[in-house]
């Protein structure tokens, strides 16, 4: 399996050799996972539940990540990389900091990925002095 980004339109599928490596696979498309119907969640909810199965942190509460399953999919636009670093990185926070546990608080305060930070965050307008 490989996993890139625009391969269409990279040098990789290009001349005999990218030729000879377009004829060896497929090319799937996916876009972040959506959020609009009831069915939408119910993927979304089993995708943070999985993810949430794996975590080994002694005072997390099973259930919490799915309780913040809308929070979760507007905070990462839909994007599975993103819901995972997310999780992965409160995770490691909670254990350096020794609480073992993730909440809503200290998902807020990990940064993601610029994609992710830019569509889910809207700019702040400036301050006034």
């Amino acid at each position: 399996m490989y996993s890139a980004i625009d391969v269409e339109t990279s040098s990789l599928l290009s001349g005999v050799r990218g030729a000879q490596i377009a004829g060896r696979f497929k090319i799937f498309r996916h876009r972040p996972l959506a959020y609009a119907t009831e069915q939408d969640r119910a993927v979304w909810d089993d995708l943070v539940r999985a993810m949430e199965d794996l975590l080994r942190l002694r005072a997390h509460r099973p259930g919490t990540l799915v309780k913040h399953a809308a929070y979760l999919h507007a905070r990462t636009a839909g994007r599975i990389g993103s819901l995972s670093h997310l999780i992965r990185e409160a995770a490691l926070v909670a254990i350096t900091e020794g609480t073992e546990r993730i909440t809503k608080q200290l998902l807020s305060e990990v940064e993601l990925d610029a994609a992710a930070e830019t569509q889910a965050r809207p700019a702040r307008p400036a301050r006034r002095k």
